[in-house]
């Protein structure tokens, strides 16, 4: 046992020791495109990177490098930062197909909360696409606009009760994080996690919001999960990250633990539902409108080629939680604090929803909601200057060639990128550029 154990610490630490000594040693492709050094042997510039100020290194890299430029990765790794237009073109759109999230974001949303939208390429995740795009058609869209007016009505009501005695500092991230959870929980899962109107102590609600703060404290540990699946069982892996001597660790298995558990809980009663038809729905959050409850009918419906098994409906719940509830939030944030800044488009956008509730009433219908041109603006706006997403990432699955824009800053116009082991785009800066 001694010996066994011996052996792989010797393993482990020849693999570290190679991965940081092997450039100087072996020839990378990305040896001749420019970019900063690396600012750890260790984590290279992955801290500046991924950091929570980390703009500031960003757009040195962009003013400094331009459009693509190299840089450092865990142990050694080189990556391309990409920051032109043409090039995330083919990249998210053109050429999709040939590109993946790679094998460490893959294998940690696998691990963590199932083989769901996140977690898939290829095949299955075309199979899940395809159940999933009628689910959010303008037709199930439409029908949770009352639902939507509703949790407004609700934030109106509770932030006007805290300065009905007065003008009072308010944590605008904070309500509009709250007010996010219960639009994606009804709107997504038919659940209700906030009443808004007043405080309230949820443990699932807690796990949701700890969610995407818990998974960056660990980042540092995505080159190790493709390797986790091999060590063990599920019940041995979920042992030891119990007992695991790093805190991020323990309190990430312990938040995904709690989000997972209710989350099965909410699918099972759903399913329930469903089955028994919709007389119960009617009476659940959102009566049955949710996209959840859609997407079970629809999925009962499916062929059997097309159903989609219990794990992958579970990550898709968990999906709908993770992925919505934190973009929404520093999306109705940031315009927020940009009309607070710009006191004339605050003006000109108040005067036309006010202009819209006289003529529609109220709560003004989904299509004419749609079509009201500067509130579009001012969503589209803000969203191409502040993506709530800013970084991706992206590897290589087939072969393919990626041509940049013909600027001065950028180093190269096409490269091969079957040479290329892994990249790190950032859409949100060079959509910027770009009206």
């Amino acid at each position: 046992m001694v010996s066994i154990v011996g052996y792989s610490s010797a393993g482990v630490v020849a693999y570290v020791v190679w991965r940081l000594l092997r450039g100087y040693f072996v020839r990378s492709p990305l040896d001749n495109i420019p970019g900063p050094p690396p600012t750890s042997k260790i984590a290279g510039d992955m801290f500046q990177l991924l950091g929570q100020e980390h703009w500031d290194f960003v757009r040195k890299i962009c003013d400094t490098y331009g459009a693509i430029a190299k840089l450092h990765g865990p142990l050694g790794d080189q990556f391309l930062h990409v920051y032109d237009p043409k090039a995330l073109h083919s990249i998210f759109v053109k050429d999709q197909e040939s590109y993946y999230k790679g094998p460490e974001a893959v294998a940690a949303m696998e691990l963590l909360i199932g083989p769901g939208l996140l977690a898939t390429y290829g095949a299955p995740h075309k199979k899940q696409r395809k159940m999933l795009n009628p689910v959010f058609s303008v037709a199930h869209m439409r029908n949770l606009t009352p639902l939507f007016y509703s949790i407004a009505d609700k934030l109106r009501i509770a932030i006007e009760t805290r300065v009905k005695d007065g003008p009072q500092a308010l944590d605008v991230l904070t309500w509009m994080g709250r007010t996010a959870l219960e639009l994606v929980g009804q709107g997504g899962l038919g659940h209700s996690f906030d009443p808004l109107v007043e405080d309230s102590q949820d443990e699932f609600a807690e796990a949701v919001k700890a969610y995407v703060p818990s998974f960056n404290e660990v980042l540092w540990a995505m080159l190790f999960f493709p390797y986790v699946k091999y060590m063990g069982p599920a019940w041995f892996r979920s042992m030891v990250a119990n007992v695991f001597p790093i805190k991020s660790v323990r309190r990430m298995k312990r938040v995904n633990d709690i989000v997972m558990k209710h989350s099965q809980k909410l699918l099972d009663a759903k399913k329930a539902a469903v089955v028994r038809e919709d007389q119960e729905l009617m009476h659940m959050v959102a009566e049955g409108k949710d996209v959840m409850s859609i997407l079970l009918r629809s999925n009962m419906d499916a062929t059997e080629e097309d159903k989609l098994p219990g794990d992958e409906l579970l990550a898709q719940m968990a999906t709908f939680i993770i992925a919505g509830v934190d973009t929404t939030s520093n999306a109705m944030s940031r315009i927020l604090h940009l009309l607070s800044e710009h006191q004339d488009v605050q003006d000109r956008l108040r005067e036309e929803i006010q202009d819209a509730r006289e003529q529609y009433g109220e709560e003004i219908p989904y299509d004419e909601l749609s079509q009201l041109p500067y509130l579009d603006a001012v969503c589209r706006e803000t969203l191409r200057l502040y993506a709530p997403l800013t970084l991706s990432n992206r590897q290589y699955e087939t072969s393919v060639f990626c041509i940049f824009n013909d600027s001065p800053n950028t180093h190269c116009d096409v490269i091969e990128l079957s040479t290329i082991p892994y990249f790190r785009f950032l859409n949100q800066s060079a959509a910027s550029t770009e009206r």
